[in-house]
């Protein structure tokens, strides 16, 4: 039977649009980033380059420019490559070097001048100088271009190319790891437009990645994100590593509430133990040693300790069980603690005041990178007292400029008057034992909340909350 000529060269084209449609997807990989073919101006998103663009992520990046951050990390990888293979990296299926090991990589890197940033709180950028004249020649509307290198706890590192154009600025980032070999690989690579920014004078530059939004995802994203540029003071970054930074601002309000010498009654003594008891034996306090509360005399040697309080005091603020002489304690958890953006900061000094009766008045700033990207959300006074052997007597915090009213109201870790209400003959309960009678109940923490001290974000578009979509939408593909 013969095909008429028309039916023939209906299905030559088939087989035409077949071939052209698998060529065109031959050499792309999964996972890869999207990139302008070499000799075309023909961006990679082919489906709808347009919308892609407006979006603002996922932006067509020319081979060249990622052929050559490639290889730059390539040759950032292999001055590390000998202080990673020595470093101690435990059993663990994910890598985690010591902070002495990053430190070494971080004083390799530099050594070429570039701009180096590691994943630890108040760690400086090294070489920050190129960042800071690029930020404030963008400030003023001029054009240009910066890279930072930020070196990773597992060992790898991220290469981010800031670029402005005068009206929008994007990142371009290369993130590489170590594969089993300890050959260096890249792990991905991305393109953003960053919605919004701002330069602080602290020295933080914050900024807002534009993210995938609902309905395109399910899940809300947060495209913030935060980089300390100008180094904070050393002696304020002592004092701040001292005594604060194990304090924080979830789990206990010692640094989140007024008071002072003449009103203790108000601080969460319960809670604040497990944080105190850290800063002095230098490791995390383990509940399961004490499954029945903490002993009287532990808890209140602790407590006087950092504090202008009594005993008497203690037993009469704190939950304090008479009968058996401990103190009550829970671990925090979702069922007495309500996640808040707030709880994530970390406090950072940004002056110091001797006062004339020999005590120090630490002017802190809670800084926070979710969400609020506020290197100030809230100040506050809080007063030491330092001792000779190097020991510190916390002695009052004040709250400024009304800022009680831009944070969440504190939650006590232990209800005191549900506690203070229970029959004296009943046992003390561990956060994980259930009652005895239905007069008692125990307050159960489903899970383990994340340290409010967090490492430094990898800041690439990834799965996280947005704000209201940008104003000016146009945005180019990544050049220079």
């Amino acid at each position: 039977m013969r095909l008429k000529s028309g039916s023939v060269l209906f299905y030559i084209f088939l087989v035409f649009v077949f071939f052209a449609a698998a060529c065109g997807k031959a050499d792309k990989k999964p996972g890869e980033c999207s990139s302008v073919p070499e000799n075309t101006g023909v961006p990679a998103l082919q489906e709808n380059p347009s919308l892609q663009t407006e979006k603002g992520y996922d932006l067509p990046v020319d081979v060249r420019q990622r052929k050559e951050a490639e290889e730059d990390c390539k040759r950032m990888m292999e001055l590390i490559r000998e202080i990673y293979i020595q470093a101690d990296k435990g059993d663990a299926s994910n890598t985690v070097l010591s902070d002495e090991a990053m430190l070494k990589m971080r004083d390799k890197m530099k050594d070429t001048n570039r701009s180096v940033i590691i994943t630890q709180i108040y760690a400086g950028m090294e070489n920050y100088e190129n960042m800071d004249k690029f930020l404030k020649e963008c400030a003023k509307g001029e054009s240009g271009s910066a890279v930072v290198y930020e070196i990773h706890s597992g060992g790898g590192i991220g290469r981010l190319k800031f670029l402005f154009d005068g009206t929008n600025m994007y990142v371009f980032c290369v993130s590489m790891v170590w594969d089993e070999e300890t050959e260096p690989k890249t792990a991905y690579s991305s393109c953003t437009r960053i919605k919004e920014w701002k330069y602080t004078d602290k020295g933080w530059f914050c900024y807002e990645l534009c993210v995938p939004e609902p309905p395109e995802v399910t899940e809300i994203m947060d495209g913030s994100g935060m980089i300390r540029v100008k180094p904070i003071a050393d002696e304020n970054r002592k004092v701040t590593e001292k005594c604060l930074f194990g304090l924080g601002y979830q789990g206990n309000n010692l640094l989140c509430s007024d008071w002072d010498m003449e009103h203790m009654e108000d601080l969460d003594y319960n809670g604040l133990y497990e944080y105190l008891y850290a800063m002095k034996y230098g490791e995390k306090f383990e509940p399961d040693r004490y499954t029945n509360g903490i002993p009287q005399e532990l808890f209140e040697s602790l407590m006087m300790e950092f504090l202008p309080v009594t005993g008497e005091e203690l037993q009469k603020y704190a939950v304090f069980d008479e009968k058996n002489n401990v103190y009550r304690w829970e671990r925090l958890g979702c069922s007495n603690y309500a996640p808040t953006y707030f709880g994530t900061s970390f406090p950072e000094v940004t002056q110091i005041k001797k006062n004339e009766d020999g005590t120090v008045t630490l002017t802190v700033d809670a800084v926070c990178r979710m969400i609020l990207c506020d290197d100030a959300v809230m100040t506050h006074e809080l007063t030491v007292r330092f001792s000779e052997d190097g020991s510190f007597r916390y002695l009052g915090n004040k709250i400024l400029n009304n800022g009680k009213n831009d944070i969440p109201e504190y939650q006590y870790r232990i209800n005191r008057q549900f506690y203070t209400d229970l029959r004296c003959d009943e046992p003390v309960l561990h956060s994980f034992q259930k009652p005895k009678s239905d007069k008692t109940a125990s307050v159960i923490s489903a899970a383990l909340l994340p340290s409010a001290s967090q490492s430094l974000r990898m800041f690439v578009a990834k799965k996280q909350v947005l704000p209201p979509a940008s104003k000016n939408p146009t945005n180019q593909p990544f050049t220079s």
